[in-house]
């Protein structure tokens, strides 16, 4: 009788001890708060409100706003002081073509970037070459059959100004060529939603995405025979990707600085992150 008594006590115990651990964990990540007001890229959007869902989740008192606009605005508005994340696949920290520095910002890495040319379901290529690819986005070769395709006017679906999908694709995919500006067969979209659904609607149309919106009313190219894969990145033999990362003026501190290291975290990068086919930093050696 006194031994199931002394095991009825120990288990409440340990119960009563369980729960109040978990009470005071609870406590202790509840007493973070404060607002993030986050804006910029719109290729880490998807990235930034997964991690805005889970660290809310053990932050209840901390809230989170994200849009996104393209990557210059990020920098502007933490500038501006009407963010306190500036959203950015490049590091605005630094003269870049086209933008200079963004003085008194610190670039905060957060993830690795993959890059692709995409076309409309109906085309046929599967392959281009930085030389054909400089011809098509500069308007030099305007049929898919001047590449293998079909006798087929190409569309080139581009990024406004000021995306930094658009920086990363010129500087990486072209070789810094310019883009074609007009035409009747030349779009222009602000945003990677505004892309997706272009290239998704369009027939007989190209463009470039990061892969976390390709989808099965797309397909991403092969550039130089490789396909925009993790193992081919971290291999160097794809080159069209880019560091993404949080601008913030000077160092981060309190709620926005723990929200930056959440998503720098092993868990988010190894679980959340890679889901959504972003690549983890520590996976690149430069």
């Amino acid at each position: 009788m006194k031994r199931k008594w002394f095991k009825h006590t120990m288990i409440t115990v340990l119960a009563v001890a369980v729960a109040f651990g978990s009470v005071s964990a609870a406590s202790a990540a509840s007493k973070l708060s404060g607002k993030i007001v986050i804006n910029g890229s719109s290729a880490l959007l998807p990235l930034t409100l997964q991690a805005a869902n889970e660290f809310k989740k053990l932050n209840p008192k901390v809230k989170i706003s994200a849009s996104a606009a393209g990557s210059v605005t990020g920098p502007q508005s933490v500038r501006k002081g009407i963010a306190d994340i500036g959203a950015c696949d490049w590091d605005a920290s630094m003269d870049v073509p086209g933008f200079k520095a963004f003085e008194g910002q610190v670039a905060n890495k957060v993830a690795v970037i993959p890059f692709a040319a995409v076309v409309n379901k109906g085309v046929k290529a599967t392959n281009l070459t930085t030389k054909q690819l400089q011809g098509i986005f500069s308007g030099k070769i305007t049929n898919w059959k001047e590449v293998g395709g079909d006798d087929a006017e190409i569309v080139v679906v581009n990024r406004a100004f000021g995306s930094g999908t658009r920086v990363n694709f010129q500087m990486k995919a072209l070789d810094g060529v310019n883009f074609m500006s007009k035409g009747d067969n030349y779009k222009e979209v602000k945003s990677s939603g505004d892309m997706k659904t272009a290239i998704e609607t369009t027939p007989n149309s190209i463009g470039y995405i990061d892969l976390v919106y390709v989808t099965d009313k797309m397909r991403a190219l092969n550039i130089n025979s490789y396909a925009p894969t993790e193992a081919n990145i971290i291999n160097g033999k794809y080159d069209v990707w880019a560091y993404g990362y949080y601008m913030t003026k000077g160092k981060p501190t309190g709620a926005v600085k723990a929200f930056i290291e959440y998503v720098q975290s092993k868990e988010f990068q190894n679980g959340s992150l890679k889901k959504l086919k972003f690549i983890p930093i520590s996976a690149m050696k430069k």
